[in-house]
Parts: C-alpha cells; sequence; structure tokens
C-alpha cells in the first residue's frame, strides 16, 4: 500500500529531479493559505510535533480576521473551542492591558454584547485589525511556526501528483514545498481546484440536495433592498437609454433554480470618527457618478435607513458592512473572481476599492443625499493607525465565497436544521443561514431591485462532518479542505464564520498529523481516534440543549404559559449572550445594528380564552434600548407598545408586563428592533391568565 511507508517520497524525487539533485525538504504538512484556519493549522500540526510551513499568497497573514472584520459572526459562542476560542482569549487578554486604549478609555466602550464583561467569560469578540495582526504573529513565534509570505501558487502546473496522492507544490516564484500532508486553508480552494479535485461555484437548485433556500430567491429578497419606485434606466422612465451601471440584464431567473451566481463581496471597512485619527473620505481617481445613481434615487424614493452596519470596536474604530439596498456590497461584479486569474482577481479587487472609495466620498458629500445621512458619514474617515500602507485601506476582500468542494458528503441546508443528522462531528457551526445579495435586476413592474439575500436562522448549533473536509479518494488522498469545504450554498452561508474556519482548520490539522502517524489516507482516518484527540485539545463536538436550567431559570420555574427565545421564530442578526439573571440558556441580542432587520416571534397555544398579562423577559443593562417596539396580536387586534430595557423588570426579576389583553386559542408576540436606541434583547415571553377568566 502507498501509506505502508513514505518510500515513495525518494521515487517522486527521482522522477522530478534526478539524483543529481540534492532531496528537498519534505515537511509533515504543507498549508497553503495563511488565513485564521490556515494559521491555527500550522499551530495544531506544530503542537502535535510535525514540521509544517504555512504558504501565505499576500504579506500579510490572518486574512479576514486581520483584514477588517473585528466584529465575529458565529451566533452561539459557547460551541467555539479549541484554538479558536484561545484566539479570542488572548483578545481579551490584549484589552485587559491599560496600554491598549490608545485613545478612548476602556470604561467608555460598549462591545455590542461582546466584551469579557458582558459575556461572563474570558474570550472577547470585537477587536481592531491590527490588534488581531499581533497577535498572530507573537503567537506564530513563539510557537516557532514557520510562515511563508508572498509566495503565490502556481495554478496551471504547480501541483505534482503521484496519482491521486500530492508529492509537492511549485510556487510562481519557482520555490517548491514537498509534503507528506497538505491543507487548503485559502478562501478561493486554489490548491484544491489545481490538485483536480472536484468544487461549485455559485448556488444549487432547491432540487438537488432537497433545499427551500438555495437558488434564486426573490420572494425571500426582503431586507437590504431597493425600495419602490427605483428607476433602473440611464435616462429615468426611458428604457431606449439602456440600464443603469451593474444591473444584470439577464436576471432575475426562476425562483428556486441553480446558477453561477456569487453572493456579493466588499471591504469590511474601519472607520474612526476621532479626528486625531481619522483621514476624511476622499473622491478616487476614476470616479464615475453614474456608479451611483441607483444610491441616490433610493434616497429620492424614500429610503430613510443609514446604509451601513457600524459596528463598534475599541479605540473608537467600527467594522463596518453592507446594509439596506444599495451600500458597500458591489452586487454582481464578482461572478468571475472565483476561477479567475490572478491578474483579473487583482482587477476585480481594484474595481471593488474604487466602488467602496467612491460610495463612502458620495455619501458624505453628494447634495443628493439627506442631509441627516451625509453629516452622519462626514464624521468618520479610515484610521490613520490601520492598513498604513493603504491610507487606511486594507487589500483583503471579503471573499464571501468562492469555490466549494463537492465531495462524497454535502453539507446542506438540512444539516444545518438538523432534519439530517452526522455522526462524525468536527466543530459546530450556529450562525444564521445567511446569504448577501447575488444580482441587481429590473422587476415585472419596471423597478429596480436586489436579489440573493437570504436570512434564516432559529435553529441550534449543528456539528459539521469530518467527510465535508475529505475529498474524493480517487482525486486526492493526502489533502483537507477546511474552508473552501464540501457544503451548498445555503449551508456555506452559516458555516463561512471565521471562528468556525479555525475549528475546521484545527481539527484538519490534527486528521493530517494522525493519517501521518497511521501511514493511512486522509480518507482513512479513524474516527473514533480523531475525536479523541479533538476533545483532548478542547474542540465542541456536539451541543444538547438542556431541558432544566443551564445559565439562567428553567423556563418550568415560572408560572404561566413560557415560550423561550429558543422555541421563537428568528429572522436577522441576532447574536447569543449569557448575562447572568437570564430565562434557561441565555438570551438573543441585536448588538445594536442592523436597525429593522433583527424580529423574534413568539407563538403559543392557550388553555382558554380569555384576558392574559402578557410579559418580556430581559436583562437589563445601561447599554439597551428605551424603546424596544413589543407587537402584540390579540383577538383579530394588533397592539404595539414599548419597553425601556434599561429598567430592571420588576416581576419575578426577569419579566415585564406589556399589558392586559383579551386572546382566543393561541398568544403572539414580536419582538423587533426598528429606530431603536440601544440593544435590543429577547429572552423569553410568557401569557399569565388573568383571575376570573
Amino acid at each position: 500500500m502507498r501509506f505502508a511507508s513514505f518510500a515513495w517520497a525518494a521515487v517522486c524525487i527521482w522522477g522530478t529531479y534526478g539524483w543529481s539533485a540534492e532531496p528537498p525538504q519534505v515537511h509533515d504538512v504543507v498549508v497553503y493559505g495563511g488565513t485564521s484556519a490556515g494559521i491555527v493549522t500550522g499551530l495544531q500540526a506544530k503542537a502535535m510535533g510535525k514540521s509544517v510551513v504555512v504558504i501565505e499568497p499576500s504579506q500579510r497573514p490572518g486574512g479576514l480576521t486581520t483584514g477588517g472584520l473585528g466584529q465575529t459572526d458565529i451566533g452561539n459562542k459557547q460551541v467555539i473551542g479549541g484554538l479558536s476560542r484561545s484566539f479570542y482569549e488572548k483578545v481579551a487578554q490584549h484589552y485587559s492591558q491599560p496600554s491598549a486604549w490608545t485613545w478612548q478609555q476602556r470604561s467608555s466602550y460598549r462591545g455590542g454584547g461582546q466584551s469579557p464583561t458582558e459575556q461572563g467569560e474570558a474570550a472577547m469578540w470585537t477587536f481592531e485589525p491590527s490588534v488581531a495582526l499581533t497577535i498572530y504573529q507573537d503567537w506564530m513565534a513563539d510557537q516557532e511556526l514557520e510562515i511563508e509570505t508572498g509566495q503565490r501558487l502556481d495554478r496551471r502546473a504547480g501541483v505534482v501528483k503521484d496519482g491521486q496522492h500530492i508529492v509537492s507544490i511549485q510556487m510562481e516564484s519557482g520555490r517548491h514545498f514537498h509534503g507528506k500532508m497538505f491543507i487548503d486553508a485559502t478562501y478561493e480552494g486554489d490548491l484544491m481546484a489545481a490538485a483536480g479535485v472536484s468544487y461549485t461555484v455559485g448556488r444549487e437548485a432547491n432540487s438537488m440536495y432537497g433545499e427551500t433556500l438555495n437558488g434564486v430567491q426573490t420572494q425571500r429578497s426582503v431586507y437590504h433592498n431597493f425600495v419602490d419606485g427605483v428607476d433602473p434606466y440611464r435616462v429615468a422612465g426611458d428604457p431606449t437609454s439602456g440600464l443603469l451601471p451593474f444591473i444584470d440584464p439577464h436576471g432575475p431567473g426562476n425562483e428556486g433554480e441553480a446558477d453561477r451566481r456569487v453572493q456579493a463581496y466588499c471591504y469590511r471597512m474601519c472607520l474612526t470618527d476621532h479626528p486625531p485619527n481619522r483621514i476624511p473620505f476622499h473622491k478616487p481617481s476614476g470616479y464615475d457618478p453614474s456608479w451611483f445613481e441607483l444610491l441616490l434615487r433610493n434616497f429620492e424614493a424614500g429610503e430613510s435607513g443609514m446604509p451601513w452596519i457600524n459596528s463598534g470596536m475599541p479605540n473608537h474604530k467600527t467594522d463596518t458592512n453592507n446594509r439596506t439596498g444599495f451600500s458597500t456590497d458591489f452586487i454582481g461584479q464578482n461572478y468571475d473572481y472565483p476561477d479567475a486569474s490572478y491578474d483579473e482577481r487583482d482587477r476585480i479587487a481594484a474595481a471593488h476599492l474604487l466602488y467602496q472609495q467612491g460610495l463612502m466620498w458620495t455619501l458624505a458629500n453628494h447634495p443628493r443625499v439627506p442631509e441627516k445621512i451625509r453629516n452622519q458619514v462626514a464624521r468618520w474617515g479610515m484610521c490613520k493607525d490601520e492598513f498604513v500602507e493603504g491610507n487606511g485601506w486594507q487589500k483583503q476582500l471579503y471573499v464571501r465565497e468562492a469555490r466549494r468542494m463537492v465531495s462524497d458528503f454535502v453539507m446542506t441546508q438540512l444539516h444545518c436544521q438538523q432534519v439530517e443528522q452526522v455522526d462524525d462531528s468536527i466543530g459546530m457551526g450556529a450562525y444564521t443561514m445567511d446569504s448577501h445579495n447575488t444580482q441587481r435586476y429590473v422587476d415585472a413592474d419596471g423597478q429596480v431591485k436586489n436579489e440573493g439575500d437570504v436570512e434564516v436562522g432559529g435553529f441550534p448549533p449543528y456539528p459539521i462532518s469530518y467527510r465535508s473536509i475529505v475529498p474524493p479518494a480517487d482525486q486526492a488522498d493526502n489533502l483537507l479542505v477546511p474552508v473552501c469545504l464540501s457544503s451548498s450554498h445555503m449551508a456555506f452561508g452559516s458555516i463561512r464564520m471565521e471562528p468556525v474556519f479555525m475549528v475546521l482548520g484545527q481539527s484538519s490539522a490534527t486528521a493530517a498529523c494522525l493519517a501521518i502517524d497511521r501511514e493511512v489516507s486522509v480518507q482513512n482516518v479513524e474516527y473514533s481516534d480523531l475525536k479523541k484527540r479533538l476533545l483532548a485539545d478542547g474542540q465542541i463536538l456536539d451541543y444538547q440543549r438542556p431541558v432544566s436550567q443551564v445559565r439562567g431559570r428553567s423556563v418550568d420555574s415560572f408560572k404561566g404559559i413560557v415560550v423561550d427565545d429558543t422555541d421563537a421564530t428568528l429572522s436577522g442578526p441576532w447574536a447569543h449572550g449569557t448575562l447572568g439573571g437570564c430565562v434557561h440558556l441565555g438570551y438573543r441580542h441585536d448588538s445594536a445594528t442592523a436597525d429593522g432587520l433583527a424580529k423574534a416571534v413568539f407563538e403559543t397555544p392557550l388553555p382558554h380564552p380569555g384576558q392574559y398579562d402578557v410579559q418580556v423577559a430581559y436583562v437589563a443593562n445601561s447599554n439597551r434600548a428605551t424603546n424596544v417596539p413589543v407587537i402584540v396580536s390579540h383577538q383579530g387586534s394588533v397592539t404595539e407598545t414599548t419597553v425601556n430595557q434599561r429598567i430592571k423588570p420588576d416581576i419575578d426579576v426577569v419579566f415585564a408586563s406589556v399589558g392586559t389583553y383579551q386572546f382566543d386559542a393561541s398568544g403572539k408576540v414580536t419582538i423587533v428592533n426598528k429606530d431603536t436606541d440601544g440593544h435590543v434583547i429577547v429572552d423569553a415571553v410568557r401569557w399569565i391568565p388573568v383571575r376570573g377568566n
């Protein structure tokens, strides 16, 4: 058998170089891609006593974690373990030092429910890009992890294989890296593709895997869309003048059907409103006003919301992301990126940068932008002390999705919602199934609309299968793919979070090292051995929702009919919180972002018609909203009221009454975050029968 010994390496060296050449160094593990996943992969391989090299095509390791994505999205952070959690604990350790707070006092920072004091744990989930970079650099230096930057794979002839076995990879520089095991930790899946592993790009049809959320989704594209009445033509009302830029003339396609469209990319900007550190937005060379005509028409048609999610980071900085119908997502301009040449990718990235720089200047300066929004945006700018070489702008494009491997097992929507189960977990996913828009098109009424945004949550954390990072055995027997894993478009929309990529990176390194030790292919690693080592290293492989109290009072300890947030129907970007004094497992919060996009619906049958006192549970704090909308549906009527969540609840410590109402056979309460002035909390809702019913 091939794996009976590693004598095959000598054969390949002979076949490639002849015996006259000095045998090259053979690493145990070669990691291509110095993303967050790649770094953690390398650290785990080192911890298991293996020789390892991490190869990063750019000059800056850490991927999106060091590239602007400082607002960590994951959902239930309790399922993040191992080296991934260690990183976020290092973040907390950094910000525990007074010297870390250069532009503001630590006491004035509000971390959106993400700081150690709010989470009641040792990890912190918001950070500056430069801090993440320093943590990774120090960590790699401390562990003497070998990393090569500025080395790009030769994608045409850069993978040398003996049958299905990868022997070495070659860089454009001519350098070769030989290894026993290879791991592709890139966002694009370049090594995987060059090695001849099957993959897909774009959206599958719902019929392919029995899903409901995949493919074209015009009916679900409710969020981040244009208001009604936005004209798509260069000369408004004149179709003969042609469409404005970036509207797909071939859209939208048939509902639920497959296409090659890719969810939109952007740059996750690190902004500041602190004048000593602020670089004002500038009008970029090459600015084309027609690119932003739809933005201006959207405002003129009635859009009043801020076109960004501006999440607060330490030191008066932000992680700024897409929001509303026209924002930082450069919709429809990335379809070619996954398979594009390096030069073409550079052109696509440059177009994204030009677009986003032009967008920010337009928002801050154009007279057709509403004055309130224009003045607010103009307060902000790039940071002098972040991405210094780019004058505050980073080079790391937010590649939300590129290639996805197609292996013998594919993670799908059904696994996220646990309609189907896996029995070989290597980590947990916990985020909403989240796809950004994929196209801009003209609807049947002649108005411009976006399509592709799907945000469906409400499910507990779910296991991710080992088989999803393993290629087909007849294509590559010593390669693992923890980032561009085998997943449908919708499942990937949930999995594609940086903490999860780190978890999967650590698990892939563990599997690679076990394959070396056992002299087997990655397909033949015994899961029982893998599971044992993963658990020993602090990985979290399953999640059981307890029936009784875990972090808060149990549902059964309260009188009345109680519906916990774990049983509510959730939509939008809810995050999980565990501050003391809650009901059941914790609560959800909106991070004081995504105005109007977060909604929680609590429904229950009632034992008999009559009057009920309706009460909502929340954990009070000074950063909460004073005007949380609560919508009570009762006996054919709807009543909207508000709750001040800065005031401590006065009923059983956790509940506050929102009024007494007449109900028929069921009750429904909806909580949203529209126009709120702080963090919105949803924990539980209960109905208490009024005496005399």
